[in-house]
């Protein structure tokens, strides 16, 4: 489900979990308990990357409307736990992406504190309103702390997804590099941000440009049963079903 590797004193955190490593209430959990980890383990820095085709593909959206509210309710809660893990983290993240980062994927990304893409076609982007679920609270602070409310506003209400050079320009990916350069590149940039600065000065400057956005989402707990109540309507009135079957007729 996630491989941890070591390459000194940087942890390399790769996503392994089906062709896509869609995001599902185990792989939240499972990736937020190894983040959580690391805050007292020794290693100084973090590269976050994915296997395969795809940094993650988002949301496994056949399980929503298979399984329906009970899963809503598992899914939802552990998908903000596993953004606030990366987000929250007082060591240097780099996200890796080496693939597609659709949705939950995209903002697994932006949580990290630097965001490096492969060039190629792979897509980045956050589709969610015409799946027809909003984003929880968690990750609409994500997102637009990553890219400031105007391009937030852009990319969620937009509805799409974006070819790297595309994201770079709206300050979503901070570099599109070769493939075979991306994980070279992402462990330099953390080893280069972990030797530069002392671990404690940039754990405190970290917590404290980010404090504003952690302090929304703690205050968001009034919107935590609507965000729910639309998964789980969108899972059984077939909204959702629908645009998984105009999604599989295109990749056909």
């Amino acid at each position: 489900m996630i491989e941890l590797e070591r390459d000194g004193d940087v942890a390399v955190l790769r996503l392994s979990h089906g062709p896509v490593n869609a995001l599902d209430p185990e792989l939240c959990d499972a990736v937020a308990a190894q983040v959580r980890a690391l805050v007292t383990d020794p290693v100084r820095a973090v590269v976050l990357t994915g296997s395969g085709r795809a940094f993650s593909a988002g949301a496994d959206l056949r399980r929503l409307v298979t399984d329906g509210e009970a899963y809503a309710r598992r899914f939802v809660p552990a998908l903000d736990g596993l953004f606030r893990s990366v987000f929250e983290l007082g060591k240097p993240v780099v996200a890796a992406v080496n693939g597609h980062a659709i949705a939950g994927g995209a903002v697994l990304a932006a949580a990290a504190d630097v965001v490096l893409m492969a060039d190629g076609p792979a897509r980045i982007g956050l589709p969610e309103l015409v799946v027809g679920v909003p984003l929880p609270r968690v990750a609409v602070e994500v997102v637009r702390y990553a890219v400031g409310d105007q391009v937030a506003r852009r990319l969620i209400t937009g509805a799409d997804t974006h070819l790297p050079a595309d994201a770079r320009a709206m300050g979503l990916v901070d570099e599109v590099l070769p493939a075979d350069d991306l994980l070279p590149a992402a462990l330099d940039r953390a080893r280069d941000l972990a030797s530069r600065i002392p671990a404690d000065t940039f754990a405190f400057t970290k917590a404290q440009l980010r404090r504003e956005a952690l302090q929304r989402m703690d205050g968001a707990a009034e919107e935590a049963e609507a965000t729910l109540a639309l998964w789980i309507r969108r899972g059984s009135d077939g909204w959702t079903a629908a645009y998984l079957e105009s999604v599989t007729r295109k990749r056909g």
